[in-house]
């Protein structure tokens, strides 16, 4: 007689298997099941780490937060070199600042006013009667201004002027209004005490009302290359009527700077400069071309 019934045989861990190696459900081991395509089971203790360190990674592999403050410096700092870079190449290319400081051309410009030059003329575009300009002082009009000894803070208003955003207090130069261009003969005066162009004369309304110009003669006719300027407050401009004896008077178009365009400061002066075309409209051509 067998010791074991057949019925009742006896259990070894082998026996959790089914015959294909697969895990018996009635072992108490959850079959795997198929969850959105992906074959799912049950989850061991070692897969929770695994998740946690693929979870912690994500928030490794983040990008640390900019500081916002290094941000905003670094957009000024920007702005800032891009506005330097602008102002140098109008500054360079198109537009000068200059002050007045002197009386000369009151009412039209008064002392201490901050005038923006256009550069592009004389050049691209000619000069023509009735236009302020600045020029250099190449024909010593004016007297030799000593240099002022460096001050410690000097650089900022060197740099400022350089790049254009202060204007240039350089007293070497003028600012005049163009009168006579080249082959223009200019006279002065007939018996209403007014100036002629070419035989025909002008009512300067752009003259400096509060006084009337007292009469210097002269006549002249304007060569090549060269201009015949004068201010706007005649008893007050040492122009070409006072230094004929230097150049004849006449100022060389290669010493002009530019054409003034607009008075920018002080706020209250701001306006567009007019070349009073209307004054010089029955004036015929000079005895040559420009």
């Amino acid at each position: 007689m067998p010791d074991k019934a057949p019925e009742n045989p006896e259990r070894y861990d082998d026996d959790a298997r089914l015959s294909d190696g697969t895990a018996s459900a009635a072992a108490g081991v959850a079959e795997p099941r198929q969850v959105d395509g992906v074959t799912s089971g049950s989850r061991d203790a070692a897969d929770e780490p695994r998740s946690r360190d693929s979870e912690g990674g994500a928030h490794a592999a983040e990008k640390p937060r900019k500081n916002p403050l290094l941000v905003w410096v670094k957009e000024i700092v920007t702005v800032v070199a891009i506005a330097l870079v602008l102002s140098f190449l109008l500054k360079t290319f198109l537009f000068r600042a200059f002050y007045i400081p002197s009386e000369s051309m009151e009412s039209t410009l008064d002392v201490n006013d901050r005038i923006f030059i256009n550069l592009l003329v004389p050049g691209p575009f000619d000069l023509e009667r009735g236009d302020v300009v600045v020029f250099k002082d190449a024909q010593a009009w004016l007297p030799p201004v000593a240099k002022k000894p460096a001050g410690p803070m000097d650089w900022v208003g060197d740099g400022l002027e350089f790049v254009g955003l202060a204007p240039d207090d350089n007293e070497q130069h003028l600012v005049k209004r163009i009168i006579g261009l080249p082959g223009d003969r200019v006279s002065c005066c007939d018996a209403e005490g007014r100036l002629s162009i070419n035989g025909v004369p002008v009512n300067e309304t752009y003259i400096n009302p509060a006084e009337v110009p007292s009469p210097m003669t002269f006549d002249v006719v304007v060569p090549e290359g060269k201009v015949w300027v004068m201010g706007d407050n005649r008893n007050h401009s040492e122009d070409s009527r006072a230094h004929q004896e230097v150049n004849g008077g006449f100022i060389n178009i290669e010493d002009v700077e530019g054409k003034a365009t607009v008075i920018a400061w002080p706020i209250n002066r701001w306006t567009i400069l007019d070349n009073y075309q209307d004054v010089f409209r029955d004036v015929p051509e000079g005895t040559s071309s420009k």
